[in-house]
């Protein structure tokens, strides 16, 4: 079976920058690790065949690569670019359509861009790279044009003239070219360069002294950001950021102070949803029109309906699940729980491993006791339920429909429907103790000051 398009990722080096244990590329942009950005560009730009090429430090990267359904290709020991895309040779031996080189550190580059490298092929080109102008070209490599337009060459900087080094449109590294030309092109790549490695920038070179043409295509700098230390990260990071936001407010999404709300890879916000400052949006949380975030609010997997309203001071944890018009308020802590439409937990709770059918009330300083030391349980409260404040529903308990709790009550026993639990100690009331107290306590402190 031949294929039509593939996607090669480069994800083989070294990362020493980073300074971490963690691999270079398997730190995350927006809730979401670098790799998987770029498996996830090369699908959504047509690849139906990709290859992942790590090294033989990173194993790590092989595991997540399979994990994200790739295939994988060893380069051992590490050569060059050009020697990194032809440890792929094998995987690439049946793709017949175009093939194009990704990295793994540059998580910001969309599908439109990719689409307009490849659509390059289309009209004519034998290779396409795609290039950028930053506002410091520095040690990048350079992208040498002829007369026409048309790429003549890429010179690395560190072999570049000063002529050369003066051009501003500069390599992103990213290339493309049919997959059959691109590996005969590699076959014919030297090392006689300065750092004696095999580039994947002499196909172009190659191309033209051929014939064929090469062209550039002309990305956005942020876009094109490359990842080598945690200075970068936080760049990319800042980047990913404004696009969020900025697509989020074009999108009818209300952001008080948007350079304070943080959003991640697949953030849903609707339309019409006000969110206020310092709001953190954590990976996989979907918002319903209408809804409000307040202030200081964290979410993550979690889903909040129409009309909902969360915060401020509040979280959101994994499984928590807002009907529409459910209210959770200043310091309340959601997980694993549903929350029905009309709810309200308004302030200073733990719902845990909990059913809240709609319309029910939860009381300040209520919690659900869902732990034993060993295992969650769950807990119900039926519609229209009032739960009093301060009150303890030890798991695995229901809370009938319309039932109340009193307050202070540590409920261990199902409640039934429209019934009254109160589990309090009778108050005792000792008349004059407070005065007494304070007289002994007065003498005993004489009796030490006079000894």
């Amino acid at each position: 079976m031949s294929h039509s398009r593939a996607a090669i990722i480069l994800a083989a080096g070294q990362g020493t920058r980073m300074k971490s244990k963690t691999v270079k590329v398997l730190h995350s942009v927006g809730g979401r690790p670098m790799l998987d950005w770029s498996v996830d560009l090369a699908r959504k730009s047509g690849a139906d065949r990709i290859v992942t090429v790590y090294g033989a430090h990173s194993p790590a990267v092989k595991t997540a690569a399979e994990a994200l359904g790739t295939q994988t290709a060893l380069q051992d020991p590490p050569k060059g670019t050009g020697h990194a895309v032809l440890a792929a040779r094998e995987a690439l031996a049946d793709v017949e359509g175009a093939a194009i080189v990704l990295y793994a550190d540059t998580p910001l580059i969309t599908p439109d861009t990719v689409a307009k490298v490849f659509a390059a092929l289309e009209g004519g080109a034998s290779v396409a790279v795609l290039g950028f102008e930053p506002e410091d070209p520095a040690a990048y490599g350079r992208l040498i044009t002829d007369g026409e337009g048309n790429l003549d060459r890429i010179v690395e900087y560190k072999d570049a003239s000063e002529a050369e080094r003066a051009v501003r449109l500069v390599n992103s590294g990213v290339l493309a070219a049919p997959a059959p030309l691109l590996l005969e092109l590699l076959g014919e790549v030297g090392n006689d360069n300065a750092n004696g490695e095999y580039y994947l920038t002499d196909v172009v070179g190659l191309a033209r002294a051929r014939g064929l043409k090469a062209v550039v295509v002309k990305a956005d700098a942020g876009e094109v950001l490359g990842v080598n230390s945690r200075g970068d990260l936080a760049e990319a990071e800042a980047a990913f950021q404004a696009r969020m936001r900025k697509q989020a407010m074009a999108d009818g999404v209300t952001l008080v102070a948007p350079e304070t709300v943080f959003f991640s890879h697949d953030t849903q916000i609707a339309r019409d949803v006000i969110v206020e400052p310092n709001v953190v949006f954590g990976p996989g949380v979907t918002i319903g029109e209408d809804a409000v975030i307040h202030a200081f609010s964290h979410l993550e997997g979690a889903s909040v309906a129409q009309g909902a309203s969360v915060g401020p001071y509040a979280r959101l944890r994994p499984g928590a699940e807002l009907g529409a018009g459910a209210k959770v308020g200043n310091f309340v802590e959601v997980k694993k729980s549903q929350l029905g439409e009309g709810a309200k937990v308004s302030h200073l709770t733990y719902i845990g491993d909990a059913s809240i059918g709609a319309n029910a009330n939860i009381g300040a300083g209520t919690i659900t006791c869902n732990y034993d030391g060993y295992d969650k349980h769950r807990t119900v409260v039926g519609e229209g339920a009032f739960i009093g404040s301060n009150t303890c529903l030890v798991a695995p308990v229901t809370v009938g429909a319309g039932a109340f709790t009193g307050t202070g009550t540590i409920v261990t026993e199902n409640v039934e429907a429209d019934a009254l639990a109160l589990a309090r100690t009778p108050m005792t009331t000792k008349s004059g103790w407070a005065a007494r107290f304070r007289a002994a306590k007065e003498a005993r402190k004489a009796k030490k000051e006079s000894l």
